[in-house]
């Protein structure tokens, strides 16, 4: 059974749902053109998920230890609004949108707070795998709980 948060709106401005980090635009980050690659910016999101994760008291490495699980990008969809450039300091701010049995839905925005100005956002589908075959796998119960509080 799915379960949708009804925050969509305003999930990535509450504190108890969301998690922010910093980045820093580091030369390796920018292509030719002096901006940031494109692909990097899913660097910085996959970094925003984990830590929404250790937030919640979650490490990727022992979820596989421990509960023989891993999480996969299944799909995402991305929007690039503006370029982020050498030592811009950014937020990438992170929520879930919605659960299923086996999958999570993320919200991620990357912004400029200088410029109070949304750099790029994306949906991302992750899916729950057993780390042995690689199957979907079901969430385990104590990560929904935290994430719906």
């Amino acid at each position: 059974m799915d379960k949708t948060t009804d925050i969509t709106s305003n999930c990535l401005t509450n504190s108890e749902l969301s998690s922010s980090i910093q980045i820093r635009v580091y030369y390796e980050d920018t292509d030719s053109g002096g901006v940031v690659y494109y692909a990097n910016y899913l660097k910085f999101i996959e970094r925003g998920r984990a830590e929404y994760l250790r937030n919640l008291g979650f490490e990727l490495d022992q979820l596989s230890t421990n509960q023989g699980i891993i999480f996969a990008v299944k799909s995402l969809t991305a929007d690039y609004l503006s370029p982020a450039r050498l030592n811009d300091k950014l937020e990438v701010k992170t929520c879930v949108l919605k659960t299923s049995r086996v999958s999570i839905v993320f919200l991620h925005k990357i912004v400029n707070p200088k410029q109070n100005k949304v750099l790029f956002e994306a949906q991302v589908v992750i899916v729950c795998l057993n780390i042995n075959n690689f199957k979907p796998s079901a969430i385990p119960s104590v990560i929904l709980e935290k994430i719906y509080g």
